[in-house]
């Protein structure tokens, strides 16, 4: 489902106790500022005004509607008046969709020639909020909330941001990753629990053997490929004579997507050890795939192509790119550190700081024909990278704080992707911290999603989240994880 096609619902808390003309008030002032915050146009999705509850029946009833509703992808809520939160506990205990709690007020300013009791009693947001925030608290949800007036630009934003962060709850619990073989052999990283995987988190992960893709790119036609050509030629340059190298991708490409999408697959893996009946890694072919929002992971790697799936749905509209991504090698001169991150093959052209090319070169691995791929440097700019492993017993989110640069230098016989960054809090000390916490050597880099947003989703998808930013030593890192293992051992 598309973001824009998924929305949220504002409801809003009272009682009966003020009477009915208050009740009505508030319910246009509700209908208002939903109006007003949906043109605003920071809102990636649509708010929709339920209902202004003020029984224990009314909120029982709006949670199970959007329990069930596939375009719900969460609910807002806000107390105009003093709104007993009693009555909220049956909904809340049954509460499926990521929740979050807006602390605001109709008015910006208190008027001071015109604040009298009934002013009082109709604006009792202060303290409405306040009783609402502790049944939250009460019941240990997992919850955001965001406090500021409604009409300002920097509220609406954060709640459009943790509105892509709820869209990628939604995405991710309906998620299949399809496996074109098995895993790389004893790698230990890529491994892990399925049925914990789609307990927790929604993904539904299986294999298809390579046989199958194979048979499917035999009955791919040559006017398919001719289209598929036509379209590489029209995104990206092309830097080879080699056109039957690349018209194999292009076939890889097709088969790939064809399967994907009869399965309704929106992420899958394979491994260069896993390539019977094949000619070629796919390259350029996992490339433009991702580059369509599909997820990648190479070697087998499922948990990192959900989440590259899951985290290009999050930032869906956005230019700044999200990817595969893999850490290579470092450049370890004194104060002038940088992680140089690519892959053999597999980088989405979404992250390329200009017009990626197409190539052909010998891949070194894998024993098949030299592979066409898309070669590029990409952007500079913010970013993070995050990484999601199995902890047994649990899932632990990582995500790091990154700066990515130009290259500091042009690398003429390394005919890859690749993105250059200096890790926060700075090389060394990063690299300790990912370490310690048991980050995997794939990643999502992600210029768009940010740090909170991911916080955000491993809040509501109730996992371990660890972020690792400019201020973190080794020694508080240890400390929190410490931490960590204790509180989660208690869940």
């Amino acid at each position: 489902m598309a973001l824009k096609n998924y929305e949220f619902w504002f409801v809003v808390g009272s009682q009966f106790l003020y009477g009915p003309e208050v009740l009505e008030t508030v319910a246009a002032r509700a209908e208002e500022m939903v109006e007003k915050m949906n043109a605003s146009g920071n809102l990636p999705c649509k708010l929709v005004y339920k209902v202004t509850a003020k029984t224990n029946k009314e909120i029982t009833d709006v949670v199970r509607e959007a329990n069930y509703a596939e375009n719900c992808a969460g609910i807002i809520t806000w107390c105009h008046t003093f709104s007993p939160s009693k009555m909220w506990i049956n909904g809340f205990a049954n509460l499926q969709k990521p929740y979050l709690h807006f602390a605001t007020q109709y008015n910006r300013e208190i008027p001071n020639d015109e604040i009298d009791m009934d002013f009082m009693n109709l604006n009792q947001a202060a303290h409405g909020d306040r009783e609402h925030g502790f049944i939250a608290a009460r019941l240990r949800m997992p919850r955001k909330v965001i406090a500021g007036y409604w009409q300002d630009e920097d509220v609406q934003a954060r709640i459009g941001s943790w509105m892509r962060a709820a869209v990628g709850v939604a995405f991710s619990k309906t998620l299949k990753v399809m496996r074109f073989g098995d895993n790389m052999r004893e790698v230990a990283v890529t491994e892990g629990d399925k049925v914990e995987v789609q307990t927790k988190l929604g993904w539904q992960v299986n294999t298809w053997p390579v046989g199958k893709l194979v048979e499917t790119m035999n009955e791919v036609t040559e006017t398919e490929v001719d289209a598929k050509m036509a379209e590489y030629t029209s995104l990206y340059e092309m830097a080879t004579d080699d056109v039957e190298t690349v018209r194999y991708q292009a076939r890889e490409e097709i088969a790939m997507k064809k399967m994907l999408d009869a399965e309704g697959c929106m992420a899958f893996a394979n491994t260069f050890q896993d390539l019977y009946g094949m000619k070629q890694l796919p390259g350029l072919a996992s490339q433009h795939l991702m580059a369509q929002g599909y997820g990648y992971g190479g070697e087998g790697d499922w948990k990192v192509s959900a989440m590259t799936a899951i985290m290009k749905a999050m930032s869906e509209g956005q230019t700044g790119g999200t990817a595969f991504m893999e850490d290579y090698t470092y450049h370890l001169e004194k104060g002038n550190e940088y992680s140089l991150g690519a892959h053999m093959l597999e980088v989405c052209p979404s992250v390329a700081a200009g017009k990626a090319k197409i190539e052909v070169h010998p891949l070194g691995i894998g024993d098949r024909e030299p592979p066409a791929r898309l070669v590029f440097e990409g952007k500079a700019g913010s970013a993070i990278v995050v990484s999601l492993i199995d902890m047994g017993g649990r899932l632990r989110l990582i995500c790091q704080d990154i700066e990515c640069v130009k290259p500091i230098m042009d690398m003429p016989n390394l005919p890859v992707a690749r993105v250059m960054w200096r890790a926060m809090p700075d090389l060394t000390t990063g690299v300790e911290c990912w370490i310690t916490a048991g980050g995997a050597h794939h990643t999502v880099l992600s210029y768009d999603v940010t740090a909170e947003q991911m916080k955000d989703w491993a809040t509501m998808m109730d996992i371990e989240f660890v972020h690792i930013t400019k201020d973190t030593t080794a020694e508080g890192l240890e400390q929190q994880l410490f931490l960590n293992d204790l509180a989660w051992k208690l869940k």
